[in-house]
This record gives C-alpha cells, structure tokens and sequence, in this order.
C-alpha cells in the first residue's frame, strides 16, 4: 500500500486528491489548520489526520512522527496562504504579512521535504508534488506577493530536482479552480463557471502514477491528446 502526505487537505483541492488517493488504497496522512473541518472531510476513510499549521515547526515535527520509519512514496505541498484579499499591489503590501505568505507558501514545505527526506529517499518511487499558480510566471498586478512567493517555490522545486535525482519534484499548476481560496481572491465575483477541484485530480494522480521527470507541471497539459499544443 503506497503511502503519501497532503497538506491542506481539509477543503478543495486538497481534499479532492486525498479522497482520491484513499479510493484507490493509499495509507495517507493529511493535515489543515481547521481541525473540525478535517475530521469531518474524513469520518468515513482510514485516513490519518494532524490538524495543524505547517509553519508551526512542532506540526511538521507531528507529521513526520506520523510517517515514522515507513518509505513515503509521495508528498503534496498543498498547503497555500494567499495572502490579503483584494490582493494589494506591491507598493502598499503589508510586509508582516509578506513574510507570513513565503512562510507558508516556501518556507513550510522546504521545512517539510528537509524532515522527509529520509522517507522518500527510501521509496523506490517517490515524487513531491509542490502545488504552483500561474500567478507564478505571469505578472499580475496585485499578484506580488501570492505569485512571487510561487514563483520562488517553482525555483525551489526544480532545485530540490537536481539535488536530489532520484526523486520525482514537480511544481505542479492545477490551474482556475472553484475553491475557496480562488474566491477570496476574486472577491464578489461569480466564479461557478470554474472547474471543480474534482476535475483536476486525475491529472495529478496521472502525474505520479506515470513519474516523467521533474519540472513544472500544468494540470490541461497532463492529460492532453499526444501531440496537441
């Protein structure tokens, strides 16, 4: 039974992968800040759950209690901060919580692959999946702050790639989704016309079950017909 870590997994995309995963028999571990919201997302499932902040070093110290001695074949970095809504430009942006975003969103999950090193390196298959944003190679505006700590995490995924060869790194872009998070950025906007979280799994779990090498991900081109642009 393969066995992975998702964090932030109480609500969308998160929650979407982790029951995904339990579906087809993975032993996960997963983790969120709301612990009402987790054990409810998890009541009929096996999975384990650490409610928790992963900026927290004695959460993340949990989780990797949580894994133990066993190999882990995957860990999702799905936890994300985005940081105030409406999204302020650069020039007027809180830095108290500038550093509260790039805590959460880079500092937390190279904190994480550090403890879980070990983990995966025992796998003979293993794969960190770091959840990224378009707002990561587009220059928005208003974006600074939540895109440019993206951007930093796609640059720490493809060096955590060449450090260490015999994982699988991927920062991976599900792009526009109907999640909460996706709202607060869009305040008052309708955003029913987004994708579900649902539909975007199985282009992750196609990502880790076919394990191409490392790089930046888009979920629309995962699944894409061979040879369409």
């Amino acid at each position: 039974m393969p066995l992975g870590l998702i964090t932030g997994a109480s609500k969308g995309f998160g929650r979407a992968v982790a029951r995904e995963l339990a579906a087809q028999a993975w032993d996960l571990v997963v983790d969120a800040r709301d612990a009402s919201a987790l054990h409810d997302a998890y009541l009929d499932t096996t999975v384990t759950t650490l409610a928790g902040d992963v900026t927290d070093p004695l959460h993340r110290a949990s989780l990797a209690r949580a894994i133990g001695e066993r190999p882990l074949d995957l860990l999702v970095n799905n936890a994300s901060l985005l940081g105030p809504s409406p999204q302020p430009l650069l020039a007027t942006y809180d830095l108290d919580e500038l550093r509260r975003v790039y805590e959460t969103n880079v500092v937390a999950p190279v904190a994480l692959v550090q403890l879980l090193l070990p983990a995966l390196h025992a796998s003979p298959a293993a794969s960190i999946v770091n959840i990224t944003s378009d707002a990561s190679v587009e220059p928005y505006a208003g974006w600074g702050g939540y895109g440019g700590s993206k951007a930093a995490l796609d640059h720490v995924s493809a060096i955590l790639a060449e450090e260490h060869r015999d994982l699988r790194v991927y920062a991976f872009d599900p792009g526009d989704m109907r999640t909460d998070m996706h709202q607060a950025a869009f305040p008052g906007e309708d955003i029913s016309d987004r994708p579900a979280p649902e539909s975007v799994v199985p282009a992750l779990v196609a990502l880790v079950d076919r394990r191409p090498p490392s790089g930046r991900v888009r979920a629309a081109d995962v699944l894409a017909p061979a040879g369409a642009c």
